[in-house]
């Protein structure tokens, strides 16, 4: 059926939780009452990308894109827009210098190169149909039909495919293992879908808005390697990613597409969904296996491997999502296609959840080798109020920061690798000025503390021992010889620990060290946070001269503890404050002095 119009309603979790279903509803409604619901298509989409604006709603073919909208604006959509034909321009997304802009013109969009993200925003994931109508599971048939498992894998090398999960060890030759086992009466097929890093949600949003692209990868990987049974692990806090697999897989076993003799062929696959309690942890390979099976999820020495010696101890093929989202495009459009985008050894493009210090937090999808000044200001808008770029941490607790010095670097593994950092599932959060480097160090390590499983001493004891040392710098207490300590029991942990969290665990300590020594050595040696963060060692008080009285410090102050006349300079009753810089933020004289 033909439609004069298309609405397209972002449905991811950020969207949702503003109020985006209830807009959808209210559009479903408004069309209702304009007797137009013949005419108008609304469709509640995955995430569009651009999560700092959204709620979103598209109209096609227009291409009108219009931001932040609300629930009561849904009436005005419809009965301007969709009935008057005329937009409602107060909703649409615009930039300073253009136009209006479609999809197309906005900043956010130019750079990036979706494939992995190529129908969210794009289709609704609850329908199938959507889904095939853009090729969707034509490379099922296309592997079943018209390649054998040899000519899948030979398909891979070619792309150059690197998995996406953080080692960004080639698929090709990950799945080969597995296909290698002979003698095996039964193989595994597994989606890591335990998504733990602070700020990241790439992972969840693939899910959430093209769920069929990871059901139809692992399919192809089940005929590729000779393997029958799939599971994907997922964290039980993501309650709508695990609601539209649901679906998802429902609609494949009706249609064939999973079960018993797929397409009519002699091979069968099904898939099963495996609930994580939400332990980082069991992001790591062997500890995710061992958590399917029921077991606790902790790490077990490598080698053997999972591809020859996995779940229930059969050889097993085991992705991230992001990484089996790229399978049927490679299959469909060619590894050539896809080789022809990135770099020599980092080839296709990277999701990353543009966080932080930020103007346009989002999904960002762009070609290996992207420099990262382009995200960073091209995509991501640049620093809000004008402050100052410090660094980009990448990787997340297992990762490092990206200093100002390197903002041009190309951002692939090799590079990031260099600099002492990786690219890890994709987390990136931007810092600026106001963020203190051992703060965030600390922030991390108290993070993998937390996680560690304790299985092995060397993470077990020595996290715990470098987030001490990091919290007594933050206090103004470290002395010269803590900054040894640190790189003396970070080395010991990257050589020593069993798994990929403990080996990772000290690098924010070490990378931020590193390029930001002179800081460290302003808490030790001067007991002062440059940035103002660390609350031990800053001291709020009133320059007499500037002040004028106006009272606002004392208004906004929490505990009370600004005093003073009308008119009159204030006083900061240093035993009572609590460091919250609440009176420096609320003065508009700068008469409060932060050291």
């Amino acid at each position: 059926m033909a439609f004069n119009h298309y609405i397209l309603v972002c449905g991811g979790t950020g969207c949702e939780s503003s109020n985006a279903d209830k807009i959808y509803k209210n559009l479903k409604a408004a069309a209702e009452g304009h007797n137009i619901e013949k005419d108008v298509q609304i469709v509640k989409t995955g995430c569009f990308g651009f999560c700092e604006k959204g709620p979103i709603v598209k109209v096609l073919p227009e291409e009108s894109f219009y931001v932040e909208v609300k629930p009561e604006d849904a009436e005005e959509i419809i009965g301007e827009h969709i009935v008057k034909g005329r937009p409602v321009s107060r909703l649409q997304y615009r930039e300073a210098g253009k136009e209006n802009a479609g999809i197309e013109n906005i900043s956010f969009y130019q750079k990036q190169v979706r494939v992995v993200l190529r129908n969210c925003g794009f289709i609704n994931p609850e329908d199938i149909n959507e889904y095939i109508a853009r090729d969707g599971y034509a490379a099922l048939e296309k592997a079943l039909f018209s390649m054998s498992p040899d000519d899948v894998i030979e398909e891979l090398k070619t792309s150059g495919l690197r998995g996406r999960g953080g080692a960004g060890f080639p698929t090709w030759r990950k799945w080969l293992f597995t296909k290698q086992v002979e003698d095996a009466d039964q193989k595994y097929v597994v989606c890591n879908a335990d998504e733990g890093d602070p700020g990241a949600y790439m992972d969840r949003s693939v899910l959430e808005g093209d769920p069929h692209s990871v059901l139809e990868a692992m399919a192809i990987a089940g005929y590729t390697v000779g393997a029958s049974k799939g599971f994907i692990y997922i964290r039980a806090e993501y309650p709508l990613a695990i609601n539209r697999l649901k679906i998802a897989i429902a609609q494949a076993r009706e249609l064939g597409l999973l079960g018993d003799s797929i397409l009519g062929s002699e091979f069968s696959f099904d898939i099963e969904i495996r609930l994580g309690a939400g332990a980082f942890v069991c992001g790591e390979e062997t500890a995710l296996l061992a958590s399917i099976e029921g077991e606790r999820g902790m790490p077990k020495p490598r080698p053997p491997f999972p591809a020859t010696k996995g779940l229930w101890d059969k050889p097993t093929v085991i992705n991230n999502v992001e990484t089996w989202a790229n399978i049927p495009v490679i299959l469909t459009k060619g590894g050539e296609w896809f080789a022809g985008i990135g770099t020599e050894s980092s080839k296709g493009t990277k999701v990353f959840a543009l966080t932080g210090k930020i103007n346009n937090s989002g999904l960002v999808e762009v070609p290996m080798g992207t420099p990262l000044r382009d995200i960073v200001y091209n995509i991501g808008g640049g620093i809000p109020n004008g402050r100052k770029f410090k660094a980009v941490q990448t990787g997340g607790p297992s990762g490092g920061v990206i200093t100002a010095d390197n903002i041009d670097v190309p951002i692939d593994f090799e590079h990031l690798q260099e600099l002492g950092s990786i690219m890890g599932s994709g987390g990136m959060i931007v810092m600026d000025e106001d963020d203190c480097i051992v703060d965030v160090a600390k922030f991390y390590l108290e993070f993998t503390v937390e996680e560690s499983c304790g299985k092995c001493a060397p993470c077990r004891i020595g996290g715990r021992k470098l987030y001490n040392i990091l919290d007594k710098i933050s206090k103004g207490k470290g002395t010269a010889e803590d900054l040894e300590k640190i790189q003396s029991i970070g080395h010991a942990m990257k050589r020593a620990s069993l798994c990929g969290l403990g080996q990772t665990a000290p690098n924010p300590a070490l990378s931020s060290m590193h390029y930001f020594a002179d800081e460290y050595r302003a808490h030790i040696e001067d007991k002062n946070c440059p940035a103002g963060v660390c609350t031990d060692l800053v001291r709020y008080t009133v320059i007499e001269d500037k002040c004028i009285g106006c009272g606002l410090c004392a208004r906004k102050c929490p505990v009370s503890c600004i005093s003073g006349e009308k008119r009159q300079p204030h006083f900061i009753d240093q035993d009572k404050c609590i460091k919250c810089g609440e009176c420096f933020n609320a003065c508009k004289f700068d008469a409060i002095l932060r050291k």
